[in-house]
């Protein structure tokens, strides 16, 4: 199975919904059941991915047509579209396959300076992992830290949000350069040696959990301007990043008809509040794999 490693990294506010509210906040962030990152689903990528065929014009667009667009041959059901083969439809299977977007660095406030990219050993240890089915072969140092401790460059005490962290050390250099691979931006690599910082995975689950942003949003009367519906939503905020795996499972040439997809424009939607100006990431396809 042919597999290719992407990285993206966040342009606008992401609200990819978990579809149920958790007390105070209305409208949650899909998480991981077992850790509580923020995740943006393989599904709703691969309905983002198939909108942005459609608007590529590779199938035009109708409502309620999974049957018509697919035709009986032998007994067996035969894609009648492009979009068909790489994306499948109804129980028609395609070729494509598409995991999770996952974290590797989420931008936390700081007091010692605008945001710091915030990762931690098990974020990476796992991205290691991922990029070897991708056949990207990552060098993972040994990575030992104490709670309340960070490696990054040295200011001193670090601030994050209103937590205190002391350096241990730099972050090594092959972790700066795997994570500057998933940025499609010259200029923002650039800001990665400086802003980057690894801290406990304990303490970086403390802000998966608690250090995203709640707006207030609302719905008011026409005429005399008074809240009909006031609710509380959560997303991720812009420049975190990501990755994610696509793989072909029938050894075809979809990764590379998806790819096509951004010629000229590497940029792509995902999640809800597209009409507000959200869910806006852009993709880096990276070299190698297999």
């Amino acid at each position: 199975m042919k597999t290719q490693l992407i990285g993206l990294i966040a342009e606008t506010s992401i609200h990819p919904g978990s579809g149920q509210d958790t007390g105070f906040i209305d409208l949650p962030v899909a998480r991981e059941s077992f850790t509580d990152y923020p995740v943006i689903v393989g599904s709703s990528f691969k309905g983002a991915l198939r909108e942005r065929a459609r608007y590529n014009d590779w199938e035009p667009y109708k409502k309620n047509d999974d049957d018509g667009r697919w035709e009986t041959d032998d007994g067996k059901k035969k894609p009648k579209t492009k979009a068909d083969k790489i994306f499948g439809r109804g129980d028609g299977i395609g070729s494509l396959i598409v995991s999770d977007i996952r974290l590797i660095a989420l931008p936390i406030r700081s007091l010692t300076g605008t945001y710091k990219w915030v990762t931690c050993p098990h974020l990476v240890e796992r991205f290691v992992r991922d990029a070897k089915r991708a056949g990207i072969v990552e060098k993972l140092p040994k990575l030992t830290l104490g709670k309340t401790e960070y490696l990054g460059e040295d200011n001193g005490s670090l601030f994050l949000e209103e937590r205190q962290f002391e350096s241990i050390g730099s972050l090594d250099k092959n972790i700066i350069a795997m994570v500057k691979k998933l940025i499609p931006h010259d200029e923002t690599k650039g800001r990665v040696k400086e802003q980057l910082v690894m801290i406990h995975d304990d303490d970086f689950a403390w802000f998966a959990r608690y250090g995203l942003a709640v707006t207030a949003r609302n719905v008011l009367d026409n005429v005399t301007k008074a809240s009909k519906n006031l609710w509380y939503e959560e997303t991720i905020p812009p420049d975190a990043i990501f990755y994610s795996l696509l793989g072909d499972r029938q050894n075809s040439n979809a990764l590379d008809q998806v790819k096509s997809l951004f010629e000229g424009n590497a940029y792509i939607q995902v999640g809800a509040n597209e009409t507000v100006g959200q869910g806006w990431l852009a993709i880096n396809w990276l070299e190698g794999g297999k």
